[in-house]
């Protein structure tokens, strides 16, 4: 558990705030079944045919389809993880009015299935897919399904035949201007901003904490951070443990 000291002035800012952001990565749904990337037992340390970096990239995308779907389907698909107590903590803390907005580097979804509204995905969501030729709309059932599928295992659309890209950001590809800018209003506004389960060394999403005007920035990890310098306030350990313990 998270020294106490650390805790409890963690428990009065919460329950001093209605303008609480949280800002979270990879660890936040680790608790839930979801693989990172980065830990020891993460996808980065794991063998595959080729690296994940170069199969999660917008080149191999569209170079080598197959072996992109072979991947996505098995390593970055969990349609029965569900939320776990952090997710859950957070929509209930909207639902009282305290959060203004989560914002997200995971794209699994798990924030929605907990109830939060206010969601921010900075990497998108594999609960949405397109067609590129037509641009329909197909969601994760749909491109789980192998009868959706051609014979190399490529999802495609019912309407024109085109292939169906998931509508996650891929390596070489930016980030959406709109959520980014949209998440750089919410951390500067915020009284209360938490920091969760992320190593904050991705960028440009990382860079997002540099605007955070107030002084109450809470990291909640397992392992140090880069960012610990800037802190206003650490809490070490498990995030559900810790936030399920939350007022």
């Amino acid at each position: 558990m998270a020294d106490i000291d650390n805790f409890e002035k963690f428990k009065e800012w919460i329950e001093g705030s209605d303008n609480i952001v949280f800002f979270g990565g990879a660890g936040v749904s680790t608790e839930s079944g979801v693989p990172d990337f980065r830990s020891v037992d993460g996808l980065y340390h794991q063998h595959f045919k080729y690296p994940p970096e170069t199969m999660l990239s917008h080149s191999f995308y569209v170079s080598h389809k197959k072996d992109f779907y072979e991947f996505y389907r098995e390593k970055l698909l969990a349609p029965n993880n569900g939320p776990n107590a952090a997710h859950k903590k957070l929509a209930e803390w909207e639902r009282k009015g305290k959060l203004k907005a989560v914002i997200t580097q995971n794209i699994d979804g798990l924030h929605q299935a907990a109830g939060s509204k206010k969601v921010l995905e900075l990497h998108g969501s594999v609960l949405r897919n397109y067609c590129e030729k037509c641009h329909e709309f197909y969601d994760l059932e749909y491109v789980s399904d192998m009868a959706n599928a051609d014979k190399d295992g490529i999802p495609v659309c019912q309407k024109c035949g085109g292939f169906i890209k998931p509508d996650v950001v891929l390596y070489e590809e930016g980030l959406d201007l709109n959520t980014m800018e949209e998440a750089v209003a919410a951390i500067r506004n915020a009284d209360v901003l938490i920091i969760g389960g992320t190593s904050l060394v991705v960028y440009p999403a990382a860079g997002l904490i540099d605007h955070y005007r107030g002084k109450k920035l809470v990291l909640v990890n397992r392992d140090p951070t880069a960012k610990d310098g800037v802190a206003d306030l650490i809490v070490r350990g498990s995030i559900g443990e810790i936030f399920s313990k939350l007022p």
